[in-house]
């Protein structure tokens, strides 16, 4: 399978805070259409460093990818990444012991050659689009979704729960290890969009409400633009996304393969 994508846009803002904790990789100036791996990370700890947090899961995780990835990440590699990347945040910790406690969550996505991996670590979320119908979405490691899950409350009073920011999961140290929801998605189609998020994003939008913006067949400026002016001066937190649109799926290279290794079976 062959996934090409138009142009990635992506925004990272400080929101309603004075200092910005999210990180996002590629830098949204940066990207381009030959782009496998995306990552949104959203910091956690405040004084403790949430913004090293965030930025250091980015550049970690990726330069793990760049300098070990043989084909696409299975689900053991992003493991393997994600302890590469705590063993790091044990580093900077010892060299600045102010920064004890930091954590991020994290949100990846690669594009490869059997389909789209995604994975992710605490309650910044992915979603897949499919003309404005939510076709799969990550599921927050958060205390309020746990709630909800064993029926204790309703989705309706979690999304203004006061703890509705406590998460389960997060990457911050070898000490306290974690692990991340890993999936592989083949159902990829022309015109699909994927969305990388920060809780920020889901301050100002619902599922409902994102499904209607993804529905009108704009183009990623204009998404860009209208979540970008929706978040500004409405989420009290940092807000930051990235849109990837599916552009063309070929499927011949792999067909092409199979049919060769019929015949060969035979030679």
């Amino acid at each position: 399978m062959n996934i090409s994508i138009d142009k990635p846009r992506a925004v990272s803002d400080t929101g309603g805070r004075l200092n910005n904790e999210d990180s996002v990789y590629p830098q949204p100036e940066t990207v381009s259409s030959q782009q496998r791996l995306f990552l949104v990370c959203d910091g956690v700890g405040g004084a403790e460093k949430g913004e090293i947090a965030s930025a250091l899961a980015c550049e970690s995780i990726q330069s793990y990818f760049s300098s070990f990835l043989e084909g696409d990440p299975t689900a053991e590699f992003i493991r393997k990444a994600i302890q590469y990347t705590e063993a790091r945040f044990d580093d900077y910790v010892k060299r600045h012991p102010e920064a004890g406690g930091m954590a991020t969550t994290m949100t990846l996505l690669y594009v490869g050659t059997a389909g789209i991996t995604l994975a992710h670590v605490g309650d910044s979320r992915i979603y897949q689009f499919r003309e404005g119908a939510i076709r799969y979405q990550t599921e927050d490691h958060s205390l309020v979704n746990s709630w909800v899950k064993l029926g204790k409350l309703s989705p309706s009073k979690a999304a203004n729960h006061p703890q509705k920011n406590v998460i389960l999961r997060a990457i911050q140290g070898t000490a306290r290890p974690t692990e991340a929801d890993v999936v592989l998605l083949k159902d990829i189609r022309e015109s699909d969009c994927f969305f990388m998020c920060t809780d920020g994003v889901m301050e100002v939008f619902t599922d409902e409400s994102l499904s209607r913006l993804f529905a009108g067949h704009r183009s990623a400026d204009t998404l860009k633009d209208l979540l970008a002016e929706n978040c500004t001066g409405r989420t009290r937190d940092n807000y930051s996304f990235y849109i990837i649109p599916i552009h063309h799926i070929n499927s011949t290279a792999g067909l092409r393969q199979n049919i060769l290794s019929f015949f060969y079976s035979f030679a």
